[in-house]
């Protein structure tokens, strides 16, 4: 996507962590191992649900499009800021900037979507089984990934197209460690309230609607699971949610506080820290919850590491032995 620079700015720069001096290299240190715990857990959930057929149902198909998104969405963000957090003259480019931006809001968009398309899989599950199947079919749940994968490109690219026609003042630096549209509305000279109301309009559709909708399918999810019987069917139906409630709310959460925030009320710091929960720290615990507290993935982890260990045995009994 290439997009013409009309204002004559060839670069931001961006403060992101400057005022923390040497701390700077402790955080490299410390965002590295993140990226590389996260790029890891999100590659063993996608080979795991991939290789082993009991995890082929469409819980884990939504499951392995979330860990792709998540490999994405910190991919765009992290290895700038590592780069930044060691280069003196910490900058990103007028391309790289709206291209970040895009990213932004084409993931947490997508993301959203694909977290209602989740719920709405186990609210079939547990509320309407008997018809899960014939519900949950295979072009059904293509169709759903589908749109989820579409869904953030109108977004992304009205919310930058318009944000980027506006003239800039005369400082092009951005108090944040990555470009996201707030803090670079914060640079904007002019009248920008219709922009800001586009915004507010967009969060509530892309954002709030979708947690509400989360919060309505639980709601009928936990009452199902509460009119179960047996102990052990009302345990097994909310482990399969509990993983997914807590990932979502954490998403959800994070990005509301964020970009719920009007310009009036920017706090450069406050900023930071809630974009760090949802653009590095949520992508990485999402395989770590999903790994830990789910029992099938689990059993599907300890076959596989069986199987690896049959193997190695196996060819050990066919070394020959020297005379």
């Amino acid at each position: 996507m290439v997009w013409s620079n009309q204002t004559g700015i060839n670069e931001f720069s961006l403060l992101g962590f400057s005022n923390l001096g040497r701390l700077q290299i402790l955080l490299f240190v410390v965002f590295l191992l993140i990226y590389m715990v996260t790029l890891m857990g999100n590659t063993f959930i996608i080979l795991i649900t991939r290789m082993d057929s009991t995890l082929h149902s469409p819980m884990y198909f939504f499951l392995q499009n979330l860990a792709f998104a998540e490999v994405g969405f910190i991919t765009l963000i992290v290895p700038k800021m590592l780069v930044n957090l060691l280069a003196e003259k910490k900058t990103i480019s007028w391309s790289g900037c709206r291209a970040q931006i895009f990213g932004v809001v084409y993931f947490v968009t997508m993301e959203c979507f694909l977290f209602i398309v989740m719920a709405y899989d186990r609210f079939v599950a547990i509320c309407n089984p008997l018809r899960y199947a014939v519900i949950m079919n295979r072009k059904f749940c293509l169709l759903l990934v589908i749109a989820v994968w579409t869904s953030g490109f109108p977004v992304g690219t009205l919310q930058v197209t318009w944000l980027f026609s506006f003239p800039f003042c005369g400082s092009h630096t951005v108090p944040h460690f990555f470009c996201d549209a707030p803090p670079i509305l914060h640079l904007v000279c002019g009248d920008t309230s219709n922009f800001e109301l586009y915004s507010l309009i967009g969060t509530i559709i892309i954002i709030l609607c979708p947690f509400l909708l989360l919060l309505v399918s639980y709601t009928h999810i936990i009452n199902t699971i509460f009119r179960m019987p047996s102990a052990d069917g009302r345990w097994k139906a909310f482990s399969t949610c509990s993983s997914h409630i807590i990932v979502a709310t954490l998403f959800y959460g994070s990005t509301s506080l964020t970009h719920f925030q009007p310009k009036s009320s920017y706090s450069p710091g406050t900023r930071q820290l809630l974009s760090l929960s949802y653009t590095v720290f949520t992508p990485m615990l999402n395989p770590l919850i999903y790994s830990l507290r789910n029992k099938e993935v689990r059993g599907a982890l300890n076959r596989l590491l069986s199987k690896k260990r049959k193997w190695i045995g196996g060819s050990k009994s066919f070394q020959i032995s020297k005379p």
